[in-house]
């Protein structure tokens, strides 16, 4: 059984009437768009939410997140981006590190489409892209949601590579459903989730064109020595200064919880949830938890008037 019950489903929320395209620096980025009835909302002040998926093999925006877009659309604008190389946006070869390639193509979708300002809520790769996004960009952020984020997370007792980690790289060098199963089986602990159709959607998506030719790009990314340093966000968590809610399945066999304590430690308006009986994806198998503790910090916001010049 899973930590709670997911999130209800919502026919006006479906894929096909959610999907939009846009330019995004020089490629295409395709993203899933939804907003509350009311507008305009003043929730978490008026700032609207983007969410950004994790890396694994067949990950997009929509198995990331797309349950969960009723619920974050009732009280923000919310998109689900897939990040480049990733679902249906383009897939160019990575420029330098992943997360610093993959915000900068984010805000040039932010700018494409006219907004200046958002919250940031990023799984795994997701949450090193929103990392970085903050680092670089931090006039573009209000608060960031980051669920065992890579980059940030830096191991103090386990191993690398970690269990999860590891049956990633074995995809790579063996792309079969097997192979892919054995990976999404570390990803939570509740193995009914792992599902001949799950296992099916995200090997079509995985081994889609140019798909495999865009995970390498991003693997390398983090191991050539040129480019990996740039990776090791957890080296500049003492300059994030927006607030910061740290989520981690304390069974998490990808970024385990321990990785979480420098991040705590450093971040100056950190704080910690951790989900009993949860893996890396927290927002499937804690669903309604995990939509209400993040709903509830980011509603937290006040967006405030710049400050007048002194005359």
């Amino acid at each position: 059984m899973t930590n709670d019950s997911p999130l209800p489903e919502n026919h006006a929320f479906s894929k096909e009437a959610t999907q939009r395209s846009a330019k995004a620096g020089g490629i295409t980025l395709n993203y899933y768009e939804a907003t509350p009835d009311v507008q305009p909302s003043t929730v978490g002040g008026g700032l609207p939410l983007v969410m950004l998926h994790g890396g694994g093999p067949g990950a997009s925006a929509w198995s990331n997140f797309g349950p969960a877009l009723p619920h974050f659309a009732a009280h923000f604008r919310t998109l689900l981006v897939d990040q480049p190389g990733f679902g249906a946006s383009d897939k160019p070869e990575v420029v330098g590190n992943y997360y610093r390639h993959a915000a900068d193509h984010v805000v040039a979708l932010l700018d494409e489409l006219g907004i200046a300002k958002v919250h940031l809520l990023g799984n795994s790769l997701g949450g090193g892209t929103a990392m970085r996004l903050a680092l670089t960009y931090p006039e573009r952020v209000g608060r960031l949601v980051l669920m065992g984020p890579g980059g940030l997370s830096l191991n103090l007792f386990h191993a690398d590579p970690t269990e999860g980690v590891q049956r990633l790289m074995d995809f790579g060098a063996d792309p079969t459903r097997e192979s892919l199963r054995a990976f999404i089986s570390t990803m939570v602990v509740d193995q009914s989730l792992v599902t001949d159709e799950l296992v099916e959607e995200r090997f079509a998506d995985a081994t889609a064109p140019g798909a495999q030719d865009a995970m390498r790009s991003m693997g390398m990314s983090f191991w050539n020595p040129e480019t990996a340093e740039d990776g090791m966000l957890w080296r500049e968590a003492h300059r994030l200064r927006k607030h910061t809610l740290l989520t981690w399945g304390r069974e998490d066999r990808v970024n385990p919880l321990d990785g979480a304590m420098v991040a705590l430690k450093l971040i100056p308006k950190a704080q910690l949830h951790v989900f009993p009986n949860c893996g890396h994806w927290a927002q499937i198998e804690a669903a309604a938890e995990f939509a209400e503790i993040t709903t509830a910090f980011l509603s937290r916001h006040v967006e405030r008037p710049p400050r007048e010049p002194k005359g």
